[in-house]
């Protein structure tokens, strides 16, 4: 009785624990700059018709409404507003100008809505899965992985960190793995354990009586 009560015990010590990862500190949002592949977000107060999300080019290149072909990496989103505004100010009066930067990242593995999705840079990876709409019941959220074309090039993932402090590029792949079977299928053990053991006992009391 003993011996199979502590084989229990061991079997619960032994179920996957998933650690508490503290968030990786985060640079100023308005110092990320652009990269190719990256969407821009360009949102003009009182110009609806120019607002968009535009692709930014190999060359780091992007095409804007009325202003055309303009250079967008290599520099802060803080400096680009400011290039932006002065560009802008040939054609309108005033210009006010909101830019958010968005990686296109692929979500994939053990999600409910796989996919292509243009994501801030400042979100987490747990709201970057979340825009999946989560994980499918076999998904484990403490077997992230990250792949860049075709290797990986992290795994073990914590949600907590965000689209840039986890490196993620446009073009990467963020991949939620399948729980393992013993995780799929550990309350089936348990609770067979406990049949098994409230059997024993039975048995056992029944002999002393």
């Amino acid at each position: 009785m003993k011996r199979t009560v502590a084989w229990l015990l061991l079997l619960l010590l032994a179920l996957p624990y998933a650690p508490v990862r503290a968030q990786a500190s985060d640079p100023d949002p308005e110092s990320l700059s652009l990269q190719p592949g990256d969407l821009v977000r360009v949102k003009i107060y009182r110009e609806k018709d120019l607002d968009g999300d535009f692709l930014v080019r190999n060359d780091g290149v992007v095409v804007l409404p009325l202003i055309g072909e303009q250079r967008v990496t290599g520099v802060s989103i803080r400096d680009l507003r400011t290039r932006l505004v002065e560009a802008y100010r040939a054609q309108l009066r005033n210009p006010s100008i909101d830019i958010t930067p968005l990686r296109r990242i692929h979500i994939l593995g053990e999600v409910q809505k796989p996919g292509l999705y243009p994501i801030d840079p400042t979100v987490s990876l747990a709201g970057a899965i979340a825009l999946a709409s989560g994980t499918t019941p076999n998904g484990d959220l403490r077997r992230v992985r990250i792949i860049r074309d075709g290797r990986e090039i992290r795994k073990g993932v914590g949600l907590a960190e965000t689209i840039t402090s986890a490196d993620i590029h446009s073009g990467d792949q963020v991949i939620v793995d399948q729980r393992s079977w013993f995780n799929r299928n550990s309350t089936f053990l348990v609770s067979g354990l406990l049949s098994v053991t409230s059997i024993i006992t039975s048995i056992i009391i029944s002999r002393r009586n």
